[in-house]
């Protein structure tokens, strides 16, 4: 039901076969998910923060830019982290939108790694190490910051 629009779109605005085409279906798809991440990140900040800014009379603009952005770096965290791993991960709309295989992610030079009659075991496996280190090395680097905008919005 999605894909067989989302390539006759992507074949209309001349974007199909390309990264960025690969691109736009990523941000399109991770809008939804990182929305509700940050309106529930948005939702633990106490109110008596933002009353307190208005007493000193901060607009909104100034308000967000001095005080709601700052305190949402976990969120961008969170969201970055989660679109990372999602957009490295990904193997339907690598092989839908991009048929070329030297443009692909990852993931589908992997499942092309394995032959039709045979399959070289410590290549797919090293090459499936490989592949993996990325992601490993975010949740390493970020994890304190991971775990802070997951349960940010999660207590009262």
């Amino acid at each position: 039901m999605i894909l067989v629009p989302l390539v006759r779109f992507l074949q209309s605005v001349e974007l199909y076969g390309t990264l960025t085409g690969l691109t736009l279906v990523h941000i399109i798809y991770g809008i939804p998910i990182t929305t509700l991440i940050f309106r529930n990140y948005y939702r633990g900040i106490p109110d008596e923060i933002i009353e307190a800014a208005q007493v000193d009379g901060a607009g909104k603009v100034s308000m967000f830019g001095r005080l709601i952005l700052p305190l949402s770096l976990p969120g961008f965290v969170v969201c970055g982290i989660f679109q990372f791993t999602n957009v490295w991960n990904d193997f339907l709309f690598g092989i839908t939108v991009v048929p070329d295989p030297t443009q692909q992610p990852v993931t589908v030079a992997l499942n092309n790694l394995a032959g039709n009659f045979s399959v070289q075991w410590n290549t797919v496996m090293a090459s499936a190490l490989l592949a993996a280190i990325p992601t490993a090395l975010v949740y390493i680097l970020l994890g304190r910051f991971f775990v802070r905008g997951l349960t940010a919005g999660s207590v009262k």
